[in-house]
């Protein structure tokens, strides 16, 4: 067998239906398929999406709860015991470096330092925000807390 010698299986391949070009094309010349009459038998008929037929639809059957304030800024938060555990003495801590590192994941671009845990390393934090315990525990321990942006 040779590659020219390949066709498709037997029915498998049908003729494109074309549609509205007289009787001759098997199609009917006057309804060309669509039916006698009625909506969809129209051009530009048919309904919209989501439509039910007059219907009361299901995103007005159901009551609309909540809010979602597009104006809301997220925080990646992380803890002073995070930052004990997995950097050095005298690292630079920042959202890039917390991201290479998969201690922060997703979309957020600030950064807040929380209070939890102790530190005793040295560090160099830089984020968004710090609460006052987060900052207290870093310059504690020598380090420095700078507010980025």
């Amino acid at each position: 067998m040779r590659i020219e010698d390949l066709r498709p299986a037997k029915g498998s391949v049908r003729r494109r239906k074309r549609v509205g070009r007289g009787y001759g094309s098997g199609h009917g010349g006057h309804e060309s398929g669509r039916g006698t009459k009625g909506q969809n038998s129209r051009s530009g008929g048919g309904v919209r999406i989501g439509f039910e037929g007059g219907q009361t639809p299901i995103w007005m059957r159901f009551p609309k709860r909540g809010f979602k304030n597009p104006g809301r800024v997220e925080y990646a938060c992380v803890n002073v015991d995070v930052l004990e555990e997995r950097f050095e003495n005298g690292s630079e801590v920042d959202l890039d470096r917390l991201r290479a590192l998969r201690i922060v994941k997703g979309r957020v671009s600030r950064l807040k330092v929380l209070g939890r845990g102790e530190l005793t390393k040295p560090l160099t934090v830089r984020a968004d925000r710090f609460t006052a315990e987060a900052r207290r525990k870093i310059e504690e321990a020598g380090g420095t807390a700078e507010a980025v942006g």
